[in-house]
């Protein structure tokens, strides 16, 4: 019995520093459990995180690549406005050349158109200087008007013989539109009865005066019969040659351009 006891106590010692021994690994154990389960936690915490990340990036990359081609798109659209832009800026310039060219030629017009009124009247007064203060004279439209009656012509209403005065007159007349050679001149008969007949005769029988006897040049003199509107007599019409007027109007508008 004595020779057993230290083979019994050895094996108590032995069973209970295994029981302890057994305890400290399950303790182990069940730690290395709570740290494993701790890891996969947070893995599968770094693997949500990792694809949140993941999809903010392709949502950023599309966002980015969106705007990369709004960005194109605005530069183009930059570069359209800016095209448009100088060509607006160009036709404008056109544009205000082209008036500026309008406004030279209207002013050249309109200087031309003052200088005829201006030579109507000083032509105005040298013609009352040159029949007398008595003269029937007038302007109306830029055309000088000289009026006589067919009685102080003619003596009568039918008569196409010229009087002494008649022919006074006429001579001034031919005086007058020998010394403007700008104006042309056009004899014009006035009738009150409808019968132009006689006052065409009265009328070629004025302009055959001026050019025949008193050496007015055929291509100065005009002659015309008309209803006079209560009014009888013959007027002479001194108005300006519209022909080299109008001349003169073309080539200013060819110099204005």
């Amino acid at each position: 019995m004595k020779k057993k006891l230290p083979l019994i106590l050895f094996l108590m010692i032995a069973t209970s520093a295994f029981s302890q021994r057994k305890s400290e690994l399950f303790a182990e154990i069940d730690t290395l459990k709570t740290k494993i389960s701790k890891v996969e936690q947070e893995l599968a915490k770094a693997k949500r995180e990792i694809s949140s990340s993941t999809a903010e990036a392709e949502a950023l990359k599309a966002q980015n690549a969106s705007l990369r081609d709004a960005n194109a798109t605005l530069l183009s659209n930059m570069s359209n406005f800016s095209e448009l832009s100088k060509q607006n800026s160009d036709n404008v310039d056109r544009a205000m050349e082209a008036l500026a060219r309008k406004e030279r030629q209207l002013s050249g017009i309109n200087d031309m158109i003052s200088a005829n009124d201006s030579t109507a009247i000083v032509s105005l007064t040298q013609i009352k200087k040159t029949l007398g203060e008595n003269a029937k004279v007038g302007v109306e439209a830029g055309v000088i008007i000289i009026s006589n009656s067919m009685n102080s012509l003619f003596g009568s209403d039918t008569a196409t013989e010229l009087t002494e005065e008649g022919k006074t007159w006429l001579a001034g007349i031919a005086n007058v539109i020998k010394t403007n050679p700008n104006f042309k001149a056009e004899v014009e008969g006035l009738n009150i009865t409808g019968e132009y007949g006689p006052t065409y005769d009265q009328v070629a029988a004025v302009a055959s005066a001026l050019v025949t006897t008193l050496e007015v040049p055929a291509e100065s003199i005009a002659i015309s019969a008309k209803d006079g509107n209560f009014k009888e007599g013959i007027n002479i019409r001194l108005q300006p040659d519209y022909k080299a007027f109008y001349a003169k109007a073309k080539e200013s508008t060819k110099v204005g351009q």
